[in-house]
Parts: structure tokens; sequence; C-alpha cells
């Protein structure tokens, strides 16, 4: 028998002093079993460090929601769709191999991928030249310190609040806080 996702709750008050992005977003995430709580927050991460698109692309017509993920391959982590029905964006996490991307280059006008963890370094080194012809894509690079220490706010409900001022991502919960400064590397 399969083993099935765990469900986590959160609600997240974004605001994005950057943007002038004020909302309340209640989520699910549903962990995949190969899944680890780092990768989860970091998913969520990117889905704060994005929401301002809700207003800047679709004029708030639109679902910023998280995708299928590592469930499917060819689904996103994260994704802003239009009321069309149009994939405006499409958001990585993790050190994917150059193919996958370029099918979401394809397939979405704008994507982005949030390397995360201590190989993330080795993984551009080796992959960069392949990427670099993609138009379409954004890298970023999460550092390892700050990832890690989301699995602290990693909680089955969460209540987080999430400031976003002069390109830091503010995470805090009663558990704790942390800053990430993401570092644009593409």
């Amino acid at each position: 028998m399969a083993i099935k996702s765990t469900i986590f709750k959160a609600n997240v008050q974004i605001a994005d002093v950057d943007h002038g992005y004020y909302a309340d977003h209640a989520l699910t995430l549903a962990r995949h079993p190969s899944e680890n709580d780092e990768r989860m927050m970091v998913r969520l991460v990117a889905l704060a460090l994005n929401a301002h698109q809700l207003h800047d692309t679709c004029k708030g017509d639109g679902t910023l929601s998280f995708g299928a993920g590592l469930s499917d391959p060819e689904e996103p982590d994260v994704q802003l769709i239009d009321f069309t029905g149009r994939k405006r964006l499409w958001i990585e996490v993790g050190q994917p191999e150059d193919k996958p991307l370029l099918k979401a280059c394809s397939k979405a006008d704008a994507v982005l991928l949030y390397a995360f963890s201590h190989s993330a370094d080795i993984w551009w080194a080796s992959i960069k030249n392949k990427l670099n012809r993609l138009e379409r894509l954004q890298v970023w690079r999460l550092p390892t310190e700050s990832s890690q220490a989301l699995v602290d706010l990693a909680q089955r409900s969460m209540q987080l609040q999430a400031t976003i001022q002069e390109n830091v991502l503010t995470l805090s919960s009663e558990q704790g806080v942390v800053n990430i400064e993401p570092i644009l590397w593409k």
C-alpha cells in the first residue's frame, strides 16, 4: 500500500512592503512522502515571495496555488494561473535537471526556480551554462542556513507572518523567526 501525503495547514499573513501587497492566505500543503519539511517550507516561502503577482500580473483575477509538485513532474511546485487558464507563473524549488525547466518555459509566461541546500552551489556550477539560454527563467538561491531554519517553523497547523521588505522575507510564528534574503543567480 502506498504511503499518503501528510497534510499541513498554514494561515499566512503576507505584508509585502516592496510591492504594496497585503493579504491573508489560508493554504493547504500536501507533503509528499519523499519530501522533507525543509523543501515543503521552501515551497511556502516561494509562494509568499510571489503572492504580489496576483495583483501585479493578474490584477487580482487569478489563482496562486501549490501544484502537484513531486506527485506529478509535469506540474509546478507553485503556480499562478489567470482567469483564462493561462499559466502566468511556474515556480520550482530544488535542483531540477534542465529538460523539465525547458518544458516549463514553454508552458508558462515566467519560470522561477528557488535553489536551496548545501549542494545548490555545486548543482548551479554544473548546470548554469544550460540554463542561461532560457529567457523566461529566473534562478534564485536561498541561503542554506535560512532554508534549514525553516524546519523549526513547520507544524501541522501553522500561523505565520511573512513580511517582505528590501528583498528580505521575514517569516515568523510562535516557533521562531527566519530571515531569508534570496540571491538572484540568473
